[in-house]
């Protein structure tokens, strides 16, 4: 039973922003298309509804800590930011971006050329504050392998993290999107939440920044999750535009934890928005 490839569509539109493209219309067909078989998914802002709820405190929700002051989410209009695939060649450019603006983000590391091959900017990653997360090894489709080479390609990744930052992911994101009862069952046993995503630009696709931008912000949405990838050519140069548009139209910038705040992400659980 697959979820998501990431072709993943937008599930709300912003207006007055840019025109629907035709690649946002397409990803909504196949998002009809594959609802019957979708594993339940939560969102991030009803696990953090719930958690307060939970607490009967009487908060909107809990404000996090930003390098620019503290946000409640339950109240001003967050995003989260996540790049797949990385670190790659091009991600300390990102993260000296990333520090200029002051805006925290979500890196879903991949092992097999990329950790191993990039140590000391995953390091980077963790001191400046990002959250660092796992994307598997070797990247396979979890959904087509053998429940012993899913907990290797998840713990190998884990160990290597936790060597080079001191602690291990708590979230994972599944190649392509693509997950089952069988990767939901390894991931709890290994203390991790699968993301995925409201809003893909389907970089992996084209190396035109100005499409990779417009496709960003016409799906683009409150307490939404961008799925971008920091090893393609066009990516990192988009960056800059959806940051200062999505700023300027009111957005705040956190990790997905922070977005689920009071709650914690639940291991085990597939968070989309």
């Amino acid at each position: 039973m697959n979820t998501l490839t990431h072709a993943e569509p937008r599930t709300r539109r912003r207006p007055h922003r840019i025109r629907r493209t035709a690649v946002a219309a397409l990803a909504l067909a196949a998002l009809t298309a594959l609802t019957s078989c979708t594993p339940d998914t939560v969102a991030p802002a009803d696990e953090r509804a719930r958690a307060h709820e939970a607490g009967g405190d009487g908060k909107p929700g809990a404000r996090v800590k930003l390098a620019g002051g503290e946000v409640d989410c339950a109240v001003a209009k967050c995003i989260a930011l996540t790049f797949d695939g990385g670190p790659g060649k091009d991600t300390p450019a990102l993260l000296d971006l990333l520090k200029r603006e002051e805006v925290p983000a979500t890196f879903f590391l991949l092992g097999r050329k990329h950790i191993e091959k990039y140590p000391e900017t995953v390091r980077r990653i963790a001191k400046e504050g990002h959250e660092v997360a796992n994307h598997t090894w070797n990247h396979p489709r979890l959904t087509e392998i053998e429940p012993d080479e899913i907990r290797e390609e998840l713990t190998r990744t884990q160990k290597e993290i936790a060597r080079l930052t001191g602690s291990e992911p708590t979230l994972m994101r599944p190649p392509q999107g693509r997950t089952d009862d069988t990767v939901s069952g390894i991931s709890k046993e290994l203390g991790l939440s699968q993301v995925l995503w409201s809003t893909t630009a389907k970089d992996y696709s084209t190396n035109d920044s100005g499409l990779i931008t417009e496709r960003t912000l016409d799906q683009a949405g409150r307490d939404g999750v961008i799925l971008l990838h920091d090893i393609y050519k066009g990516t990192v140069p988009a960056v800059p535009g959806i940051i200062h548009a999505l700023k300027k139209d009111g957005y705040t910038f956190v990790t997905v934890p922070q977005l689920m705040a009071p709650a914690k992400p639940v291991p085990g659980t597939i968070y989309r928005p």
